[in-house]
Protein backbone atom coordinates (compact mmCIF):
# COMPACT_ATOMS: atom_id res chain seq x y z
CA UNK A 1 0.00 0.00 0.00
CA UNK A 2 1.14 2.98 -0.83
CA UNK A 3 2.03 6.28 1.72
CA UNK A 4 -0.56 8.25 0.81
CA UNK A 5 -3.34 5.50 0.38
CA UNK A 6 -2.32 4.41 3.87
CA UNK A 7 -2.13 8.02 5.36
CA UNK A 8 -5.72 8.83 3.79
CA UNK A 9 -6.65 5.24 5.33
CA UNK A 10 -5.37 6.67 8.75
CA UNK A 11 -7.45 9.93 8.27
CA UNK A 12 -10.22 8.72 6.64
CA UNK A 13 -10.47 5.90 9.92
CA UNK A 14 -11.23 9.52 11.76
CA UNK A 15 -13.68 9.49 9.81
CA UNK A 16 -16.39 7.01 8.47
CA UNK A 17 -16.68 3.28 7.88
CA UNK A 18 -17.90 0.12 9.12
CA UNK A 19 -18.21 -0.20 12.78
CA UNK A 20 -15.27 -2.70 14.99
CA UNK A 21 -15.65 -4.21 18.49
CA UNK A 22 -14.83 -2.04 20.91
CA UNK A 23 -11.78 -2.91 23.39
CA UNK A 24 -12.43 -1.79 27.55
CA UNK A 25 -11.41 2.07 27.72
CA UNK A 26 -12.79 4.44 29.26
CA UNK A 27 -15.47 6.98 27.74
CA UNK A 28 -14.45 10.48 27.79
CA UNK A 29 -17.64 12.75 27.72
CA UNK A 30 -16.54 15.93 29.18
CA UNK A 31 -14.42 18.76 26.97
CA UNK A 32 -12.50 19.74 29.97
CA UNK A 33 -11.72 16.08 31.01
CA UNK A 34 -10.82 15.80 26.57
CA UNK A 35 -8.47 18.91 27.02
CA UNK A 36 -6.99 17.64 30.40
CA UNK A 37 -5.56 14.55 28.25
CA UNK A 38 -4.78 16.75 24.89
CA UNK A 39 -2.91 19.83 26.61
CA UNK A 40 0.38 20.30 25.85
CA UNK A 41 1.06 16.83 23.84
CA UNK A 42 0.61 14.97 20.88
CA UNK A 43 -1.56 12.54 19.00
CA UNK A 44 0.54 10.29 16.98
CA UNK A 45 0.24 7.18 14.75
CA UNK A 46 3.46 6.13 12.37
CA UNK A 47 3.46 8.93 10.37
CA UNK A 48 0.87 11.24 12.14
CA UNK A 49 1.32 13.76 14.81
CA UNK A 50 -1.75 15.89 15.77
CA UNK A 51 -1.91 19.30 18.47
CA UNK A 52 -5.73 19.57 19.17
CA UNK A 53 -5.59 23.11 20.38
CA UNK A 54 -7.76 24.64 23.08
CA UNK A 55 -9.06 27.17 21.13
CA UNK A 56 -10.85 24.59 18.74
CA UNK A 57 -7.81 23.79 16.09
CA UNK A 58 -6.29 20.93 15.06
CA UNK A 59 -2.73 21.10 13.59
CA UNK A 60 -0.04 18.58 12.76
CA UNK A 61 1.38 16.63 9.83
CA UNK A 62 0.84 13.15 8.52
CA UNK A 63 2.64 11.53 5.74
CA UNK A 64 4.64 14.49 4.69
CA UNK A 65 1.26 16.89 4.53
CA UNK A 66 -0.05 19.56 6.65
CA UNK A 67 -2.91 18.23 8.66
CA UNK A 68 -5.49 21.31 9.98
CA UNK A 69 -8.92 21.86 11.18
CA UNK A 70 -11.60 22.98 13.74
CA UNK A 71 -12.90 20.72 16.08
CA UNK A 72 -15.71 21.64 19.25
CA UNK A 73 -17.34 19.54 21.93
CA UNK A 74 -20.68 18.86 21.78
CA UNK A 75 -23.34 16.61 24.01
CA UNK A 76 -20.10 13.97 24.51
CA UNK A 77 -18.67 14.01 21.43
CA UNK A 78 -15.25 15.64 19.73
CA UNK A 79 -17.06 16.88 16.24
CA UNK A 80 -14.37 18.27 13.81
CA UNK A 81 -13.63 19.18 10.19
CA UNK A 82 -10.26 18.30 8.78
CA UNK A 83 -7.53 18.77 6.22
CA UNK A 84 -4.91 17.16 4.98
CA UNK A 85 -3.19 18.48 2.10
CA UNK A 86 -5.95 19.43 -0.25
CA UNK A 87 -8.13 16.53 0.54
CA UNK A 88 -11.35 17.97 2.94
CA UNK A 89 -12.51 15.33 5.57
CA UNK A 90 -16.26 16.49 6.66
CA UNK A 91 -17.58 17.30 9.53
CA UNK A 92 -17.82 14.15 11.99
CA UNK A 93 -18.76 13.81 15.65
CA UNK A 94 -16.59 10.88 17.51
CA UNK A 95 -16.77 9.03 20.72
CA UNK A 96 -13.02 9.49 22.51
CA UNK A 97 -12.12 6.77 25.03
CA UNK A 98 -9.13 6.94 27.07
CA UNK A 99 -7.43 3.53 26.62
CA UNK A 100 -4.40 3.44 28.37
CA UNK A 101 -1.53 6.35 27.15
CA UNK A 102 -3.62 6.05 23.75
CA UNK A 103 -7.09 7.70 23.18
CA UNK A 104 -9.37 6.38 20.37
CA UNK A 105 -11.60 7.84 18.47
CA UNK A 106 -14.72 6.41 16.84
CA UNK A 107 -16.25 7.94 14.07
CA UNK A 108 -19.93 8.61 13.88
CA UNK A 109 -21.37 9.25 17.26
CA UNK A 110 -19.63 6.08 18.53
CA UNK A 111 -21.24 3.73 15.74
CA UNK A 112 -18.43 3.99 12.84
CA UNK A 113 -14.43 3.04 12.25
CA UNK A 114 -11.71 3.78 14.75
CA UNK A 115 -8.17 4.95 14.69
CA UNK A 116 -5.99 4.85 17.87
CA UNK A 117 -3.80 7.89 18.45
CA UNK A 118 -0.95 7.76 21.35
CA UNK A 119 -0.82 10.61 23.78
CA UNK A 120 3.12 11.88 23.97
Amino acid sequence: MSRIALAALVLASLTTAAPLAAEDGRRVTGRSEFLSLVKGRQLTYTGVALTVTEDGRILGRAFGREVTGNWNWQDGYFCRTMQWGSRQFEANCQAVELEGSRLRFTSDRGTGDHARLTLQ
